[in-house]
């Protein structure tokens, strides 16, 4: 009985320290830049934008989140679209690694997070759009 015990124990601490580990950036804004909280995990950020205009803005942060601000000229309204790229803590195998030249062969490779989304320019300020109810 002991034993089941300490094993069920086991299992919940592991599976509560893979909760923990889980990355899941939200996005947050006030009028004039994009950004994301929850950043713990991540790194070599690319933030990419696109206007409604088809033009295409890319941010890029190392370390930390990276932050998309709004021109201070002739911003548009409409819908901006982002997509968030970014490397995890975690790594896994490179099945067949490659010698490239370099001093030593990579044997692993940083997991990929992927998060893409939307957010409304209106009157030249980021807005939360309303939701409408028809009754």
């Amino acid at each position: 009985m002991r034993l089941i015990i300490a094993t069920l124990t086991a299992f919940l601490g592991l599976a509560s320290f893979a909760a923990a580990n889980t990355v899941d950036p939200v996005p947050q804004n006030n009028s004039n830049a994009v950004w994301f909280e929850n950043w713990t995990g991540l790194s070599n950020a690319t933030l990419v934008v696109s206007a409604p205009n088809g033009k295409v803005d890319t941010v890029f942060a190392q370390t930390g989140t990276p932050v998309y601000e709004l021109d201070r000229g002739g911003v548009l309204d409409g819908v901006y679209r982002f997509e968030l790229n970014a490397a995890t803590e975690e790594t896994a195998e490179i099945a067949n690694p490659i010698d490239n030249g370099r001093e030593s062969i990579a044997t692993s490779q940083a997991l990929p997070f992927h998060l893409s989304g939307s957010f409304v320019v209106s009157r030249g300020v980021i807005i939360t759009p309303e939701d409408i109810k028809e009754e």
